[in-house]
């Protein structure tokens, strides 16, 4: 039987409030960029189905609301690349995958690295990264503690690559780490399923955008 996002693990809407309180907490959008997600996009040019990314972004936006109505910090993250930096193990990777000329995607000079429907604001975190990981290689840790940041919650793209390798570090920078289940996405069927439960059992609790409404609703109006 295929694994589904309702079975796994949640923590309880009603007990969520006090461990995402928004005077310590950030929400991290994970790469809601043109190439991952616009339909002129990289991906969308390849053909690939991104309603499964639509549906989630739709829930970004709701949690990004959520957030600043409720005071609490939202942190963009976003892949900035260009062919000078490239690394080199992922020119090898993808050389060795009969790609020698690399995985130009999210370019600065052809837009695909741009924000796609969420967009920044004043006094928000973002983030240019140039791989997987949003701490790698970046100043998001130090930008974090700066603000009394102690608590993420996250969504964004794709579940299985970048959400899941910034949700993995951090935990690793001892941040306490929340994933919104329906606000997440992957491109293949199984992969968003199988990322949560791996994440879940190891590094994260998991949550629903509706839970976090409630609970940063709540805090609103405190």
């Amino acid at each position: 039987m295929p694994l589904r996002t309702e079975d796994l693990p949640h923590v309880e809407p009603a007990g969520l409030a006090p461990m995402i309180d928004p005077a310590t907490t950030a929400l991290v959008v994970v790469d809601i960029q043109v190439d991952f997600a616009a339909p002129h996009g990289l991906l969308g040019r390849y053909g690939v189905d991104l309603s499964p990314a639509e549906r989630a972004i739709d829930n970004c936006q709701k949690l990004v609301g959520a957030a600043r109505g409720a005071g609490a910090m939202v942190a963009l993250m976003r892949v900035v690349t260009s062919a000078e930096t490239d690394s080199r193990a992922l020119r090898t990777l993808m050389a060795r995958r009969g790609h020698p000329g690399g995985e130009a995607i999210c370019r600065v000079e052809n837009g695909g690295a741009d924000y796609y429907r969420i967009f920044p604001e004043p006094g928000d975190i973002e983030i240019a990264k140039l791989l997987y990981d949003s701490f790698h290689g970046t100043d998001f840790d130090a930008r974090l503690r700066a603000r009394g940041i102690e608590t993420l919650v996250i969504c964004g793209l794709s579940t299985d690559c970048c959400v899941d390798q910034t949700a993995r570090s951090a935990f690793h920078h001892d941040f306490d780490v929340f994933l919104v289940s329906d606000a997440c996405a992957a491109y293949e069927p199984g992969l968003h399923e199988s990322s949560l439960s791996a994440m879940e059992k190891n590094c994260v609790l998991l949550t629903t955008t509706e839970a976090v409404e409630a609970a940063w609703g709540k805090g609103a109006e405190a």
